[in-house]
This record gives C-alpha cells, structure tokens and sequence, in this order.
C-alpha cells in the first residue's frame, strides 16, 4: 500500500484487513540499500498474535526519492516513521531495523519510548559520541554520495559488497539476486541518505539507551567484530535486552542465517506475548 507524508509517497508491506484485527504490530526498517522486501522471509513465520509492517524508507524501494537533503535527516525520519504511524492508527508496537534501519529505530524509540512495547535490532549502532570520528564518518559518508552520484548505482553497489563488512554475504547462492535488488534503487535516494542519515550526523542514542526499559533483543554475527562489540556494548546499557550472537554469519544475520533470525526472534516474541 502507498501513503502519503510530508508530500512525500511511502510504499509500505502490510496486510490492511489485518490492521482492523486484534494483533499486535511489528514495524520492520530495513538497511540502507535495502528495501521492505528484505522482511518478506518472515512475514508468515511470526506467531498469529503479531502482524508484520515493512516501510521502505525515504529514497529506497518504491518510496519517494526527494532532491531536497532536508527530508533525509535523522528528525525527518524519525517523524516520517511516527506520521506513518499515526495514519495507520497504530498506538503502541514492536519494532525492528537492521543496520541503518537499527539506526532509525534507536532514534524513533529515544524520542517515543512510551509507543515501544519491544525492539529487535540487527547489526547496528547507537550512533558516535567522538567529535572527531563524527566528522570522519560525514566526510566518507559524502564521499560516498559523490560516487553514487558521479557512478550510478551499480557501480557503487559493486564497491559497496565488495567491502569486508559483506565478505560472508557474498557465499550465499543468492548474492546475485540480492545485489540486483540493491541496483533498482535511486541513486538521489541513496546518494541524499548518506549525505543526511550518515552516523556521524544523526544524534548518539548512547545516554538515552538507559532509560529504554522495554524488552530488546540484539542480534550480531560473530564474523562481524565490530557490530558484535557495538551489540555487547548496548546490552549492558540497556536495563532489560539479550545479545544473540550468530556463529559463522556476518553483519547480515536476517539474510544470511534466515532460520535462526526466524526462531531467536520467535522466542522473543512469545517472551513478550506471556507479559502483554
């Protein structure tokens, strides 16, 4: 279904009739790259109680791709993802990103934690604290920006999975089909992301993680050092979260190891049925 915020069309995974039924949402952010699709694998594996919303995120998918920057910073997503919300009459939720979309979720529940019932968050961060590495990160974030600009999208989605972060993503059968799922993106989309939504840009969740009291589920590969340290690092922040770390994956786990993210994430949710 499409709705429309801030002038801007939003395509978004979800089964209407469901919405009027008494079940439970769960709203599904994808990487940057990505789209809604990515969720697709666990849509009709979650337990009956719940039902599951994908967005695809300004500038990827089917949603609209701006020229102006403004509507790709951390607050305009954060209030893109609330007016989706609100028009989907939705009042209180799991919710779920990985990657940049793990972002987009510690963003949205620091600012609305009394919506949150749970989150599972994949492979993220809650953003960088260091001045300088801040301003690291924006520059090779619009270095970036410059490359999809001046080399199109599968030049730089080429560049981008030949990085070490995706090394074991590129074993999987599929990766072929992956990549040319990747390459249908917008390059203003994607090139307007990074220069608004860099990690250097978007405001550090780390002092506010503390006062995040729902349950939250981490997931990590055990191939991907740094994420699984940033994981380790948040749960012992968080007052009441589990880190799942996944053997033999990387900084992929939902795609890469789909039956384990299924079941982890399963037992979270029937933990969380029990109290609700």
């Amino acid at each position: 279904m499409k709705l429309k915020v801030d002038d801007i069309q939003f395509n978004i995974l979800l089964n209407k009739s469901d919405l009027k039924q008494d079940k439970i949402p769960i709203i599904f952010l994808h990487g940057f790259t990505g789209c809604a699709n990515d969720w697709q694998f666990i849509f009709n594996k979650l337990p009956q109680k719940y039902l599951p919303i994908a967005i695809d995120l300004i500038g990827h998918g089917e949603t609209d791709a701006p020229e102006d920057q403004k509507y790709y910073s951390c607050s305009s997503i954060v209030h893109q993802i609330d007016l989706i919300i609100e028009q989907l009459e939705i009042k209180k939720f799991i919710i779920t990103g990985y990657s940049m979309g793990g972002r987009a979720v510690l963003s949205y529940c620091s600012k609305n934690p009394h919506k949150i019932i749970g989150a599972i968050l994949e492979s993220t961060t809650a953003g960088i604290d260091d001045i300088r590495l801040k301003i690291e990160r924006v520059e090779l974030d619009l270095l970036f920006a410059d490359k999809i600009k001046s080399e199109g999208v599968r030049s730089f989605v080429d560049y981008w999975f030949d990085t070490p972060l995706f090394e074991s993503l590129k074993k999987l059968p599929q990766f072929k089909q992956i990549k040319n799922e990747r390459n249908k993106n917008n390059p203003i989309g994607l090139a307007n992301t990074l220069a608004g939504f860099s990690t250097g840009l978007m405001t550090s969740c780390w002092d506010k993680l503390h006062t995040l009291n729902f349950p939250i589920l981490l997931f990590s590969g055990e191939l991907d050092e740094k994420y699984t340290g940033l994981g380790k690092k948040m749960q012992s922040i968080f007052p009441n979260a589990k880190h799942q770390i996944v053997s033999q994956c990387g900084h992929n786990v939902h795609l890469e190891k789909p039956e384990l993210f299924i079941r982890f994430a399963n037992d979270f949710l029937n933990s969380l049925e029990r109290t609700l």
